[in-house]
């Protein structure tokens, strides 16, 4: 596998990093925020740079919620399931993003338009329930605002 698969920024940090403790979790972040997820290519190719078992590198991402595993929608939507959010209706928010845009946790739609993540907190509690879309936050929502919202990134 040849390590034209990241970009050659990317490629220098893992080589600056090949050697420094800690650098998986460095260099997994830094994957994830160039190609949007972790793919199986993606974690192959770091297992190779870094010269660890793609085991390692697969127990890291499968164990920490940040790391994605599926590539995101070009809108990815993240409702806060945080206590505030839930006991205001954030589940409500999810069940509405499933008859609306037929998503469900963890998916993406058809035309990979939008993603949906379920999210702990996103530290706008005094806003809940609150939902983000390609960081953009929208607060105190109610579920006959999500079709709008949603129109606004059509």
């Amino acid at each position: 596998m040849s390590q034209n698969i990241f970009s050659a920024e990317l490629n220098e940090f893992i080589s600056a990093w090949r050697n420094k403790p800690g650098n998986m979790i460095m260099v997994l972040h830094k994957v994830q925020e160039e190609i949007g997820y972790i793919s199986e290519e993606a974690a192959a190719e770091v297992a190779r740079q870094l010269n660890v078992p793609l085991a390692t590198i697969w127990g890291v991402v499968t164990f920490y919620h940040f790391f994605k595993l599926n590539k995101p929608g070009k809108y990815n939507i993240q409702v806060c399931l945080g206590t505030a959010c839930y006991l205001k209706g954030g589940d409500i928010i999810i069940e509405e993003l499933e008859k609306v845009a037929g998503l469900t946790v963890g998916g993406l739609t058809d035309d990979g338009k939008f993603s949906l993540e379920a999210v702990r907190c996103v530290g706008c509690c005094g806003l809940a329930p609150v939902m983000t879309i390609g960081g953009e936050v929208f607060g105190k929502v109610t579920k006959n605002q999500v079709a709008g919202i949603l129109d606004k990134f059509a």
